[in-house]
């Protein structure tokens, strides 16, 4: 799959092609069926199917301070996308001056003289350009001047997650943010994963005997609630059953908010420097101080085994 940063980017001889664009952050079951929908039209048409996004996100460029939490980097982002089947993914830049064009402008310069649309699938509430004036409806009135069609995806699944609510971004941070890592997962169809590059902490753990891979996370990571959780701690490609561990760590009257993952069963890994993905199966508990170390270790001992039996439920990451 092509990754390009910018129209620049994109070759000079680049055909036609189907093309979605949104933030699609987390890539979830919604955004899932438009994606889908895209690849699928590209192979009956017999060109690429490539998804424009941007960095920052654009929240961030209109309302400053406003950044949502991610729950996905670009990077894997990009990875999703590439197993749905999409040829190339384009990251645009959104900068106030790019916050500035016209909905017409937008289509101009980035749908028909560069990436040359046959097909535009969206959802029902796309929105673009300068102050989000433009629709699903005047994106199909320029079609008509600029040869491209335009299909509309109904991308609102619902399930259990959020009681019934439709499956989108929104609602997947707010789960994430309560703890709810099950619901995230109905949504998104697969762990909500952090991921970053394991740094040096307090080794609390390794003194206690549960040795922990401490994250240092990318810029507005959707970090779950405070707690503990059953999941998969996954370095150099090799996916480990893990307790996780996320807070501040009242038992040392700790202030910094942390995410640490022990491998369960593992012994002697040294991941300093790695960058790794922790992946969230199931909340277990809250944040907790004990009244002596001895309560703590005897319930660690529990978390783990109660991890251990719950991703040996699930089976394979």
């Amino acid at each position: 799959m092509q990754r390009w940063r910018g129209l620049e980017d994109i070759p000079e001889d680049w055909g036609r092609s189907v093309v979605t664009i949104g933030s699609y952050d987390g890539v979830h079951r919604g955004h899932q069926l438009i994606i889908g929908r895209a690849v699928a039209r590209a192979r009956e048409l017999g060109v690429p199917a490539v998804v424009v996004t941007f960095d920052p996100h654009p929240s961030e460029v209109v309302r400053p301070g406003s950044h949502p939490p991610l729950l996905a980097t670009h990077q894997r982002r990009a990875e999703l996308m590439a197993g749905l089947g999409v040829d190339a993914v384009l990251i645009l830049p959104f900068t106030a001056e790019f916050s500035r064009l016209t909905p017409a402008d937008f289509v101009v310069k980035v749908l028909v003289d560069k990436l040359h649309a046959r097909v535009v699938v969206e959802g029902p509430n796309f929105r673009f350009g300068h102050k989000a004036a433009g629709n699903v409806a005047f994106l199909r009135e320029l079609g008509t001047t600029y040869d491209y069609e335009v299909e509309v995806i109904d991308l609102y699944e619902r399930g259990a997650a959020g009681g019934g609510e439709p499956f989108s971004s929104t609602l997947t941070r707010r789960l994430v943010a309560e703890g709810d890592v099950t619901g995230a997962m109905e949504v998104l169809g697969r762990p909500h994963r952090v991921e970053g590059v394991v740094v040096r902490g307090a080794q609390r753990g390794r003194e206690l005997g549960f040795p922990t891979a401490n994250l240092e996370t990318p810029p507005h990571t959707a970090i779950p609630a405070d707690g503990v959780y059953a999941g998969w701690l996954t370095a150099q490609g090799e996916a480990m059953p893990a307790a996780i561990s996320v807070g501040t760590n009242p038992q040392f009257d700790g202030t910094e908010r942390t995410v640490e993952a022990y491998a369960i069963d593992r012994v002697g890994l040294d991941l300093y420097g790695l960058h790794v993905e922790v992946d969230f199966l199931a909340y277990l508990r809250g944040q907790e101080k004990f009244d002596s170390i001895e309560a703590l270790l005897e319930r660690m001992a529990a978390d783990v085994k109660r991890a251990r039996e719950l991703v040996e439920e699930h089976g394979s990451r």
